[in-house]
């Protein structure tokens, strides 16, 4: 069960597809950091924010850098944006007003 079996990619982020391929091969061109692998691939930076794919890419990075997840550098989650209505902006009101 090689890679030469495998017919379908493995995909590690579904949002923006990005495959165990090209994680691999980032890997390999000297990205050796969560924060950087996301930054060039867009790893958690779609609809799910990461809730799946981010804790998939510190396993393999895991892996390949010889190291345990807790030893990687794992970036600061920021609260998600919540959208407010353009009026609020314009009219120097508060919402409460």
């Amino acid at each position: 069960m090689g890679r030469e079996r495998r017919k379908h990619p493995v995909i590690i982020c579904r949002c923006n597809d990005v495959t165990l391929e090209d994680v691999e091969r980032a890997i390999s061109e000297g990205y050796s950091d969560l924060e950087s692998i996301r930054k060039i691939l867009r790893i958690g930076m779609g609809p799910c924010q990461g809730r799946t794919c981010i804790p998939i890419l510190l396993r393999i990075l895991a892996r390949k850098l010889g190291k345990r997840i807790d030893e990687l550098e794992v970036p600061v989650t920021r609260a998600p944006v919540i959208p407010i209505p353009i009026r609020l902006l314009t009219s120097g009101k508060s919402e409460g007003d």
